[in-house]
């Protein structure tokens, strides 16, 4: 497939009130990628032997814990004008996180979830003869960008993979001469994993003068590392992702930040732009402004991952040292063979990936939930290896096709 031909009008689009909702026409782009958010790619390798609803979810990186008590206030008080589209809310949430960050609202767009704004950066950015460079593992959407945008898709190891398992910076830099993108998630997913922000500089520092590094920060506030948005403010070729579906508990209601120079996040308007819902809207507010939101969240999903990786440690289990609501552990066997295992004692594990084949992504759940998790995965480990290839899901570019949904319609 060939990469589109950017119109330069199209993409001068700023952010006013008077042209705030101008969308260009990249549709017939769009509609030839699978939008793939965690959703997505957690239903895909679901097996199929059991109702999708059954059981424990600890697949999707989500969080049980929902919105938080004023968010959902926030967003019942609302539902009364949920039949007028409120364009001014969505202004304000920007103008508010703006204001705490200390940015300028033209370096902010909003969107339903942050997998949009990560798969427009690619298009917009790579090409044919501009690659992607990423870690490998890591969140696997940019690699589905580019690939419908005719671009190659460079995968450097992680550093480290038996230890601290973060973003090797020397690898990435010498991977490619002229990379459009460089994708850096931090913490990591699947890992969990942190990557140091001198580390992170040096890629930025260290990039083409014309290559956009993508620093995806779903996780952050699950983690002590330090953010980057800083970069944008002093002008760098950076694109930030926040998203409210982690720590903020809102993956099922959809929004997510893309922050950068104006120059950048106008690129991203070609590829469309609408307006959110209003209780959305407001539940993200009243989360934004929450002051002990944060905090209390950390601790609580902190707590009950420490414990469960102090378990996995005391019953010999390998895995990496997450800073995140995820990590990965070695199985020391085919993955999804343990995928499909745990599926049917209705615990639903996931996903393996192919560079790291003996390894599965656990996300963190309730206390309640970690410890069904650690009854079945013990019962589990201590059964011999059996093959259950017949269990297993089908390749993930045919289980994308039988998903039905899809964000991007």
């Amino acid at each position: 497939m060939s990469s589109p031909t950017l119109d330069p009008a199209a993409c001068s689009t700023g952010f006013t009130r008077r042209n705030f909702m101008r969308v260009a026409g990249a549709t017939s782009m769009l509609a030839s990628i699978s939008g793939l958010t965690e959703a997505h790619l957690a239903f895909a390798q679901r097996p199929k032997f059991l109702k999708p609803e059954s059981g424990i979810h600890i697949d999707a990186n989500e969080n049980p814990l929902g919105p938080s008590d004023s968010a959902r206030t926030a967003l019942a008080a609302m539902i009364p004008k949920g039949g007028r589209y409120e364009f001014p809310i969505q202004l304000d949430l920007i103008e508010t996180f703006a204001k705490q960050q200390g940015l300028a609202p033209e370096t902010i767009m909003a969107y339903a979830g942050s997998g949009e704004p990560l798969q427009y950066t690619v298009l917009a950015f790579t090409s044919a003869d501009k690659p992607l460079v990423t870690a490998d593992v890591t969140f696997e959407a940019p690699w589905w960008a580019a690939d419908a945008n005719g671009a190659k898709s460079i995968k450097v190891p992680l550093a480290d993979p038996t230890g601290m398992a973060s973003h090797d910076p020397k690898a990435i830099l010498a991977a490619a001469s002229n990379p459009g993108v460089i994708y850096v998630c931090n913490p990591n997913n699947p890992t969990g994993t942190l990557t140091s922000r001198k580390d992170i500089e040096a890629i930025v520092s260290g990039a083409p003068k014309d290559t956009v590094v993508l620093i995806d920060e779903a996780y952050i506030h699950l983690s002590d590392a330090e953010p980057c948005i800083d970069m944008v403010k002093d002008g760098k070729n950076v694109i930030i992702l926040r998203t409210f579906s982690k720590l903020y508990g809102m993956a099922g209601l959809r929004l997510g930040f893309a922050i950068g120079r104006p120059d950048l996040i106008k690129k991203l308007n070609y590829f469309g732009q609408n307006s959110l819902p209003v209780t959305t809207i407001a539940a993200a507010k009243a989360s934004l402004i929450d002051a002990d939101l944060v905090p209390s969240r950390k601790k609580i999903i902190g707590d009950i991952r420490a414990n469960n990786l102090a378990w996995m440690k005391s019953n010999g289990f390998a895995c990496t040292p997450s800073d995140s609501n995820c990590y990965m552990v070695d199985v020391k066997r085919p993955g999804k063979e343990v995928i499909a295992a745990m599926a049917k004692k209705e615990i639903y594990i996931g996903r393996a990936w192919e560079a790291w084949p003996t390894h599965v992504r656990i996300t963190v759940g309730t206390k309640a939930e970690m410890e069904a998790f650690q009854t079945a995965f013990k019962e589990v480990m201590s059964a011999p290896p059996a093959s259950t290839a017949n269990l297993s899901p089908a390749p993930l570019h045919e289980r994308m096709r039988e998903t039905p949904f899809t964000y991007l319609s």
